[in-house]
């Protein structure tokens, strides 16, 4: 049978916090013994009971996992250092597995090549390595001014009366930050990512809609004070004091030690995983969670396509991770269509999609208005940050500077 499983299996008996990071479901392990024993450490999980030797070995069905002698050679196996690496191989191999599955299918049923070809879309997308530290992302683009373009403490928000209101961002609290589309949710969430690098946390980004690329120039363009449009070929467009300055943005944004995945579609699972990695690699630096947004992440269960339990899952999921990793986890969240009706465009709590469970568990909701999104002739540039549930604190409105062309946030 596989080493890489009894591997895997065993370093779930050693170490039981990796089950709730794992990625890996029973189903895609090769071996039935395997599979079975999988499912079985999960019920006993959920139960609240012990998954080590010791206790699987008073299961009353000891035999059908292949005995006391099997699960001591599983153990035997364990080596929790290399999970992440064990992981990534049983799911590489998982996916040959489809591949062929699909592809002998395909030849049975006379599939098109578009279907099969969706099919096998489908596995490729599942990936682990969607991951792009900011710095790496800025090497990239360090040139592209001169090229041709190819076509517990609580960590401070960067916005002084914000912090005053909230405190900052806490250890252990879940913010939901939601509002219209266009509305400048992503230029706030990336302007308190590279706040809190700043000041020397561990800011993760999980972009579940804008692909690394995107986010680096908008950081870049926010930061440098750049023309959003001008981002897009910066040889031609920058003028000259600009280029200048650009290695000088670089650096400073090389500072927040950001990290970027922008895999579509991740479960909890998944960024419980990559954060648990890179606290190994950081350890000297406290995490701070960005997602974008609530309802493109993936929950572990389909739930008849009930958009409510879904949202209701991923909420305490969120909580939960929070509190484990002790860390802020700040989720983007869209408003639905509502708020469009009313003669006041400010935004409410129940204007929030599925808001029930997304209220109850949120420690801080933040919305954001823009009186000029809805008035194309009003001079207002400001952006309103309405605290609409502090669990610590008091409620009410902040106003920053926000530049449309830069995506640059003024406390």
């Amino acid at each position: 049978m596989s080493i890489a499983e009894k591997a895997f299996l065993g370093s779930l008996m050693k170490a039981e916090y990796l089950l709730k990071d794992t990625v890996i479901h029973p189903e895609q392990l090769e071996s039935l013994l395997h599979r079975t024993i999988m499912r079985k450490i999960i019920e006993l999980n959920q139960a609240g009971k012990g998954i080590d030797l010791i206790s699987l070995t008073t299961l009353p069905d000891l035999d059908t996992f292949g005995g006391m002698s099997y699960f001591s050679e599983l153990l035997s196996y364990a080596d929790v250092e290399k999970f992440d690496a064990t992981e990534k191989l049983i799911l590489d191999l998982w996916k040959e597995r489809e591949k062929r599955s699909i592809l002998r299918l395909a030849t049975l049923s006379d599939w098109e090549i578009a279907k099969v070809i969706t099919e096998l879309d489908k596995i490729n997308q599942l990936k682990m390595e969607d991951h792009t530290s900011l710095q790496q992302a800025l090497s990239n683009i360090y040139e592209a001014p001169w090229e041709d373009q190819l076509a517990s403490k609580s960590v401070t928000t960067g916005i002084g009366e914000l912090d005053e209101m909230i405190g900052g961002f806490q250890g252990g609290e879940v913010t939901i930050l939601a509002a219209r589309p266009s509305m400048g949710k992503t230029d706030v969430m990336l302007h308190f990512a590279k706040t809190a690098g700043w000041a020397g946390y561990l800011p993760l980004v999980f972009s579940l809609e804008m692909p690394e690329k995107l986010i680096t120039s908008r950081l870049m363009a926010s930061t440098g004070g750049f023309n959003r449009a001008k981002m897009r070929d910066p040889k031609r467009m920058l003028n000259q004091s600009q280029k200048d300055k650009w290695s000088d943005v670089i650096g400073n944004l090389g500072q927040t030690n950001m990290q970027i995945f922008d895999g579509a579609g991740q479960t909890i699972a998944e960024m419980r995983a990559k954060t648990r990695k890179l606290m190994h690699q950081f350890p000297y630096k406290k995490p701070i969670l960005f997602i974008d947004y609530l309802t493109l992440i993936t929950s572990s269960q389909v739930y008849g396509g009930n958009s409510h339990q879904q949202v209701t899952e991923i909420s305490k999921s969120l909580k939960t991770m929070a509190k484990d990793f002790d860390c802020p986890v700040i989720c983007l969240a869209q408003l639905n269509r509502s708020v469009e009706s009313r003669a006041d465009k400010r935004p409410m709590m129940s204007d929030i999609r599925e808001s029930g469970s997304v209220e109850q568990d949120a420690d801080v909701i933040l919305f954001l208005y823009r009186d000029r999104y809805y008035n194309k002739e009003s001079q207002n540039n400001s952006l309103e940050i309405i605290v609409s549930k502090n669990r610590n604190g008091q409620v009410g409105t902040v106003e920053v500077n926000y530049s449309e062309k830069t995506g640059a946030i003024l406390g």
